[in-house]
């Protein structure tokens, strides 16, 4: 009776790992060869494939002879507690890899002449580095897949990854922890992932795609979503001080504009402690400012971002929220929410440029209708406050913000600020690439219809730079604000305004300008 109880929870366990579903946690089958003849919805223990766990034998062909087994009628590859290390893993369609607790996957380093898979020849053309046009050169990789999961409670340490470099330089080594590429109905939940090389987890071109409860503290950029449609990411915390956490990316590595669209950032946590220490419990930094850490859209612009919600995400010690669209694609429709942030780099950063890293003849993009509610805003950088910066004939539009609360550490005068910033149209987008802006709340350039609704203003130290700098801005309204100020400096400053409007404001009650070449408000 016992016997038939385990083989009926390994065929519900396994199938539902292979549909994606959630795993009852009870154990693996007991040993027997009928648990690894490639029956429906069976375990595949990797070590009754060979798989010795001990850390320092190589496990790469027992990990894929289990997974080949796994996938004859579909399965899950189990690893129970252990070690395993391992060169380049290839995922099949309808599997589950199961990382137990305390199971870890370990990219060993190179060694012997042997390694990972090489790269593959790639998108052939010139629009993105090494790290973004590859994806067989990774520790977990898969092409062409359907119906994949990934799970724990267990870890991938990417140990023996490097966190860039090319095919040329160094063939045998794996720069990703996991790469997908043209797959669909994909599931990563629970895992903790470590070192992730270059990318923690990159897919490309992968569509009906879930992130659900890991843990990633990594070198390089956590998790990069690239050309992906209906992505869901949640209950996630990442911590990457060099890079970017969760980044939204549309680059031409498919060989085509493809958009990334249809996604959901929610209940996450990024950050910028120092690497290790997070998934350590020590949560040291050290320096205020200048990790990366943030959650992103862009660099790589070539398509679109459309129908993105972002809510509930924690910022610390970081970069703020960013917003990028450089090579010619359309970032639109964007509703974000619920925002904590404390001791960022500028807290909302928006730019349209025209680096046009892509085929000839594309146009300019677009960067409108977004909407950003509900941010909370505690000793960010002084130097770099909110920024909206288009170009000159190529506005952002129709941003809305609101119920905000924008508490800088202040302390500086206009003389610490570049006060004719440039404008850098081809350059790579950073918060940093003005300079020390001349206002400590918002700068303002190239942009139309932009509202602030409920919007603080705040610094710890008196600054004695104006709150709002607008230039070349149309349509402009704030309502309900409140902003600190040093007597005698103004609180707006306004070049090339039309259409200005305050309402019910502090220190500025009302004031209404249909147009100033300069004016201080």
């Amino acid at each position: 009776m016992g016997r038939a109880l385990s083989r009926r929870r390994a065929v519900a366990w396994g199938a539902a790992g292979a549909a994606g579903a959630a795993l009852p946690l009870i154990g693996p089958p007991a040993a027997g060869a009928d648990e690894l003849s490639g029956a429906p919805g069976r375990f595949f223990d990797v070590t009754k494939f060979g798989a010795k766990g001990d850390g320092r034998t190589i496990d790469t062909a027992a990990i894929n002879r289990a997974i080949d087994a796994a996938a004859v009628r579909g399965g899950t590859v189990y690893f129970p507690a252990g070690t395993y290390a391992s060169y380049s893993i290839h995922l099949k369609s309808n599997i589950a890899l199961y990382l137990g607790a305390n199971a870890t996957i370990l990219a060993a380093a190179p060694a012997g002449g042997k390694g990972y898979d090489p790269a593959e020849p790639g998108a052939g053309n010139p629009y993105q580095d090494f790290g973004h046009s590859h994806w067989h050169n990774s520790l977990i990789w898969g092409e062409n897949l359907e119906n994949v999961t990934i799970e724990g409670p267990g870890k991938i340490d990417g140990q023996g990854l490097v966190a860039g470099g090319s095919a040329e330089s160094a063939p045998l080594n794996g720069n990703k922890a996991i790469a997908l590429k043209l797959c669909r109905n994909v599931a990563i939940r629970d895992i903790t992932i470590v070192n992730g090389g270059h990318f923690g987890i990159l897919p490309t071109g992968v569509d009906n795609f879930r992130i659900d409860g890991l843990v990633i503290d990594t070198n390089r950029d956590g998790i990069n979503i690239d050309c992906c449609k209906n992505v869901r990411i949640a209950n996630t915390t990442v911590n990457s001080p060099n890079d970017d956490a969760i980044v939204l990316k549309s680059t031409y590595a498919l060989n085509q504009v493809r958009d990334t669209e249809n996604v959901t950032i929610d209940n996450c946590f990024v950050s910028g402690y120092d690497l290790g220490t997070l998934v350590g419990g020590t949560y040291k930094t050290s320096s205020s400012y200048g990790r990366t850490g943030r959650v992103k859209f862009g660099t790589e612009s070539n398509g679109g971002f459309r129908n993105i919600a972002i809510s509930n995400v924690v910022f610390e010690h970081c970069r703020g929220l960013a917003l990028e669209t450089v090579d010619g694609g359309w970032l639109e429709d964007v509703t974000i929410s619920n925002l904590t942030m404390r001791n960022v780099q500028m807290p909302l950063f928006l730019r349209l440029g025209a680096r046009m890293r892509g085929p000839a003849g594309i146009p300019v993009g677009f960067l409108r209708r977004v909407s950003i509610s509900d941010v909370t805003t505690v000793d960010a950088d002084p130097r770099y406050p909110s920024c909206l910066a288009g170009i000159p004939d190529h506005p952002i539009e129709d941003v809305k913000l609101s119920n905000i609360r924008h508490h800088l550490a202040g302390g500086l005068t206009p003389g610490d600020a570049v006060q004719d910033p440039p404008e850098l149209e081809n350059a790579y987008p950073e918060p940093s690439m003005f300079g020390t802006l001349p206002a400590y709340g918002f700068f303002v350039r190239h942009a139309r219809g932009i509202s602030w609704d409920n919007v603080d203003v705040r610094f710890g130290k008196p600054d004695m730079r104006p709150a709002y700098v607008l230039r070349d801005v149309t349509d402009a309204d704030v309502h309900h604000g409140r902003a600190d100020q040093v007597a005698g400096t103004p609180t707006f400053v306004l070049d090339g305004v039309d259409d200005f409007r305050v309402s019910d404001g502090r220190p500025v009650p009302e004031a209404r300008v249909d147009h100033a070449d300069h004016r201080e408000v």
